[in-house]
């Protein structure tokens, strides 16, 4: 019980602290509705959003419906998406999702995370992204940036995405959850990046296990 008060209180600090670096963070990829979030989001796997968003204009243009992505030639699909990288793997996951969402939703994305998560391509990430910002519903998105900033930041010690969403839930009130998702990413973009964190810049430090290890190799 100790523990999770000690940790409370930490994120309390930590939450103030966010919402003065980053007051009013939001979600980098360009959509209109929630079929294109999960297009996108799908697309951002181990690519950046710039380059996602540099796709998805055209794209969704092209395709503007799940029918749409359902009856594409697998070939023409592949090539609008080539350049954000696992292009095939990529095609088949939208195809699949949006054959889903035809068959089974009359072509709309669902908005409940245990439907969302039996369409292909789309785990518990990917559906909190489309929950939180294509229509409102808290989550807490773990990628990449979630994991490595809550770890060094000692909210967490798991290594299993669906755990650290747990842990996350459990310490930050549910109205906040998109929010932190966000500033987190942020922060993990600009400061506390994989490589060389920019520990002796960073607000947070004095909250940071990572930060505030004498063993650690600071920026």
């Amino acid at each position: 019980m100790g523990s999770i008060h000690i940790k409370l209180n930490k994120v309390k600090s930590i939450l103030k602290i966010l919402d003065e670096m980053y007051p009013n963070p939001k979600c980098s990829l360009e959509f209109e509705n929630p079929l294109q979030l999960m297009v996108a989001t799908i697309l951002s796997a181990q690519c950046t959003d710039e380059r996602v968003n540099s796709i998805t204009a055209a794209l969704f243009a092209k395709y503007p419906s799940a029918r749409a992505y359902c009856d594409a030639v697998l070939e023409e699909l592949e090539e609008s998406i080539r350049s954000a990288g696992f292009y095939h793997n990529k095609a088949i996951a939208i195809k699949e999702s949006s054959k889903a969402i035809v068959e089974r939703f009359g072509g709309e994305v669902p908005k409940q995370m245990e439907l969302l998560v039996q369409l292909p391509g789309v785990g518990r990430k990917t559906a909190n992204v489309i929950l939180g910002n294509a229509f409102g519903i808290p989550g807490i998105a773990v990628d990449t940036h979630v994991s490595r900033v809550s770890a060094r930041l000692g909210l967490t010690s798991q290594k299993d995405r669906d755990k650290i969403e747990q842990d996350l839930n459990a310490l930050v009130d549910r109205s906040g959850w998109v929010k932190f998702s966000h500033q987190l990413i942020q922060h993990g973009r600009k400061i506390c990046t994989a490589k060389k964190p920019r520990c002796s810049l960073c607000p947070l430090r004095p909250q940071c296990d990572y930060g505030m290890n004498p063993d650690t190799v600071k920026a």
